[in-house]
């Protein structure tokens, strides 16, 4: 079971979390984000990242309708939790999953948190019984850090590890990246974009809305925070800048080189970037094509190291006391 066997026409992955509008990402109508599988399909991304936890179901379901006589051009991932029985609870999740995404099996089926109550040779084995059943094609993890993938892999490989890295958040890079790296894990990247900031659509700490700054990035005085920290909002912003520059001297949009700059990180499967509009996603579709020069990774390294070196180790952009293991 391999990453490479979802046979993936674009290492850009369709993120299916903003579907579900509300505070965090603001109004969306049904029928845009129809618009957008379509429009991610026709420019040849047709990889699908999806969770129970996004609304409910709800985001399970728009892919799941927006997908109805054209299954077979995607690529499906979702994932679930595990809350008690590593058996019952993988199987009854998966039906779920199957029924709203209205298909027959999951191409990439992952553990949304680690469960430290389930062993995971429990867990293994139950996803292998999806295996071999035919309900899924492979099965991954999210959020794992050192331990729990390693602990994992003793009962046998996994195909991915969903987490969160990006230009502005490379904690991964530490610890987690070159497990992956030794151990044949593809990473899918979440929050390439860090909620809109590599987006570049907020040109200074004040135009950031509350919901999108949460993470350790912020000051724990935001309004939502869990975290127990300063932040590093000056080094943020800072490096943000350097990298508008980087991207000018190319001739590029922000965005579109802080997705690229994630592609050509070791171990890197896909990243995962939302869109809410078939402009934005067929945009993004640019990003898997643009190279850039060992000069370029350098300097974009340079310019995110004071970030990376306030943030440090803690794969957890959300909380101090990191849920990583």
């Amino acid at each position: 079971m391999s990453f490479e066997s979802l046979k993936l026409e674009s290492k850009i992955a369709l993120g299916c979390w903003g579907f579900v509008g509300g505070s965090m990402w603001g109004d969306q109508q049904e029928s845009d984000s129809i618009d957008t599988i379509s429009a991610a399909l026709e420019s040849g991304i047709n990889f699908f990242d999806n969770a129970h936890g996004y609304g409910d179901g709800y985001a399970e379901e728009v892919l799941g309708r927006a997908l109805l006589g054209r299954r077979q051009q995607a690529i499906i991932a979702t994932k679930i939790t595990i809350d008690t029985d590593a058996e019952k609870d993988v199987t009854a999740n998966c039906e779920l999953s199957l029924r709203r995404l209205q298909t027959d099996y999951i191409d990439l089926l992952q553990i949304h948190w680690p469960n430290h109550q389930i062993p995971p040779d429990e867990v293994y084995q139950a996803f292998n019984k999806l295996l071999e059943a035919g309900k899924i094609r492979s099965f991954g993890v999210s959020n794992y850090g050192v331990g729990d993938l390693n602990d994992i892999l003793e009962a046998g490989q996994v195909a991915t590890n969903q987490l969160p890295y990006s230009l502005l958040f490379r904690a991964i890079e530490y610890q987690i990246q070159p497990l992956c790296v030794q151990r044949d894990v593809g990473i899918l990247c979440y929050s390439t974009l860090l909620h809109g900031l590599l987006a570049d659509k907020y040109a200074t700490l004040e135009d950031m809305p509350d919901g999108r700054a949460r993470t350790r990035h912020f000051s724990r005085s935001r309004p939502g925070t869990r975290h127990s920290e300063d932040g590093c909002e000056q080094e943020t912003f800072a490096a943000l800048q350097y990298i508008r520059q980087i991207a000018a001297d190319l001739n590029q949009p922000v965005w579109l080189v802080a997705v690229a700059w994630v592609l050509h990180q070791p171990a890197v499967a896909a990243a995962i970037v939302g869109a809410r509009n078939p402009a934005q996603i067929q945009q993004m579709a640019a990003a898997a094509e643009l190279k850039l020069d060992p000069e370029t990774i350098r300097k974009l390294n340079d310019a995110t190291q004071p970030v990376k070196k306030a943030l440090g180790s803690n794969p957890d952009m959300w909380d101090s006391d990191s849920r990583f293991r």
